[in-house]
């Protein structure tokens, strides 16, 4: 997984509330692809006309928003079914950190896993962002010192696990984590097999 330190470039903002991960990425598209061809289909509803043809109005199609890797969102993003392939698509469209009010844990829980940060900032402060990023301007957001830097300027601090934040930047998922303390786990092994020899293959 790659590591999250500190990523800059353009913030689009898609102020939809309630967005769920069906949105995000059809279930149709999942029977199909692989999770490394996603990202032309996430937002697809809203990012096709009903002749398939790009909408122009939709954010993610402006070109100065083309490939951002930051997206801002409304409350209680990402909610519904709880498929990781939302987080695969926003990756596949380079979205490595969503900012929203709020999140549906479960697909916060799936950004996490898949190095993608999930910052809840409230509202206003996403509007403001929104508003000083509208043409492109960048914004900055630095896992190291939890800080979200507006094209302004402005420094704004979110919080996030402690140990979520480590994974982050050791680009490390759940079973990364475990490796790092994988002599501990074979002494475990080693003891237990003595303790406990019937239950060893």
């Amino acid at each position: 997984m790659q590591p999250f330190t500190v990523v800059s470039g353009p913030a689009p903002h898609i102020a939809r509330p309630n967005l769920d991960t069906d949105i995000i990425i059809r279930i149709e598209r999942l029977t199909a692809l692989a999770k490394e061809e996603l990202g032309p289909y996430a937002f697809e509803a809203l990012r096709t006309l009903a002749d398939g043809t790009p909408a122009p109005d939709f954010v993610l199609n402006q070109p100065r928003f083309l490939g951002a890797p930051i997206l801002l969102a409304a409350e209680n993003f990402g909610c519904g079914s709880s498929r990781e392939a939302a987080v695969w698509a926003l990756q596949g469209i380079g979205i490595r950190c969503v900012i929203a009010p709020s999140f549906g844990d479960i697909f916060a829980g799936n950004c996490f896993q898949n190095g993608v940060l999930p910052i809840r900032l409230p509202a206003a402060q996403i509007d403001a962002l929104a508003a000083d990023a509208s043409q492109g301007a960048h914004v900055v957001v630095d896992l190291t010192d939890c800080t979200v830097t507006s094209p302004t300027g402005q420094h704004l601090s979110f919080a996030v696990d402690p140990m979520r934040r480590e994974c982050l930047l050791e680009g490390l998922d759940d079973i990364g984590l475990t490796l790092k303390d994988d002599s501990l786990v074979r002494e475990w092994q080693r003891h237990d097999r003595q303790r406990r020899p019937w239950i060893w293959p």
